[in-house]
């Protein structure tokens, strides 16, 4: 991985992240205040504390991918510590589907006149599960591409005791 992408990716994760907690500050702040900016009304509802538990998740999966990254550059990335990033990741993945059903399930009365809506929002909620399925795909990737590596150096090692 070049410089440049390394760099870009960085930048990006740094403006995601820096949105993200600006967001999940504010509503924090309106559910500690008590001040609705919409209608006043007290704002401690279900739906702003899924809200602010999903952004969670989206936080702790970009900090594992800015690990990732930086094992990327470092060149140790194809070893045993990259597994527990890639884990949370798949963790923070599965817990952002879970809220976003939560999400789904108290939209739902509201949606009675027209439940496709309701299905719709089901439907990324499954989306979101298959972004972790394809996560945990990449993982078994990463696991034969450790082995691989351990299994050559192994090779390598018994190379140089021959020669």
């Amino acid at each position: 991985m070049g410089k440049l992408a390394v760099r870009a990716l960085r930048a990006v994760l740094t403006v995601v992240l820096t949105g993200t907690v600006f967001v999940q500050a504010l509503m924090v702040w309106t559910l500690v205040s008590g001040n609705d900016p919409e209608d006043g009304s007290l704002p401690l509802t279900p739906l702003r504390v899924i809200t602010i538990l999903g952004i969670g998740a989206v936080q702790v999966t970009l900090v594992c991918i800015w690990r990732l990254v930086t094992m990327v550059r470092r060149g140790t990335v194809f070893s045993h510590a990259a597994f527990r990033y890639v884990d949370v990741i798949i963790g923070a993945i599965v817990a952002a589907a879970l809220t976003w059903f939560a999400v789904t399930v108290l939209n739902a009365p509201g949606q009675r006149d027209d439940p496709g809506v309701t299905v719709i929002m089901g439907g990324v909620g499954v989306a979101i599960l298959g972004g972790a399925l394809l996560v945990l795909v990449l993982r078994m990737l990463l696991a034969q591409a450790v082995a691989r590596d351990v299994e050559a150096a192994q090779m390598q090692a018994e190379l140089d005791e021959v020669i």
